[in-house]
């Protein structure tokens, strides 16, 4: 149930962000769900990381959910700071490299469905934070692309999949 509730999350801030960068939402008011899902998912990891400390599973669950967190933390920061990004920029460019290593290991091991979801989102996240780090490192003109995929994203590999975990449609 703790995958479905931070899914849920991640596709509400990413589909804000999507829309944010369209230009719909001012800075100061993404900031506000960036900030709550950073903690929320912050506090998620942290349970897991020190639930049961010798659970390898849970600890690598609880690693890899901070990569979003402070993402997703750093972002709310950066609107208040009026900072342009570009260290959120190469912190993504971390979380993309880290996220397809994920996925490519997962490639073995997925036995049902849910674990084939599982890599084709981690690739997807890849391609997700490779996005960020270009839009904001680089300050490559792709707002708009980025902006549409980020609400893809939000929409496929956060919110619906959340909300059939947490209506026991799927169970992972």
């Amino acid at each position: 149930m703790i995958l479905g509730l931070t899914l849920l999350y991640v596709g509400a801030v990413l589909f804000i962000n999507g829309i944010w960068l369209l230009g719909k939402i001012s800075n100061h008011e993404v900031s506000i769900i960036n900030v709550l899902v950073g903690l929320l998912s912050f506090i998620i990891a942290t349970h897991l990381i020190f639930k049961d400390p010798s659970n390898t599973i849970e600890v690598s669950a609880g690693a890899f959910t901070l990569l979003f967190s402070i993402t997703y933390l750093w972002v709310g920061a950066n609107q208040w700071l009026k900072s342009d990004g570009r260290g959120l920029g190469w912190f993504c460019l971390f979380v993309s490299i880290t996220a397809a290593v994920i996925g490519v290991h997962s490639i073995s091991s997925f036995a049902t469905s849910f674990k084939l979801w599982n890599t084709v989102n981690w690739f997807a996240w890849s391609l997700l934070w490779l996005s960020f780090f270009y839009l904001l490192a680089l300050a490559k003109p792709i707002q708009r692309p980025v902006a549409t995929y980020t609400i893809f994203c939000a929409i496929f590999t956060g919110w619906i999949p959340g909300v059939m975990i947490l209506l026991e449609v799927i169970s992972t």
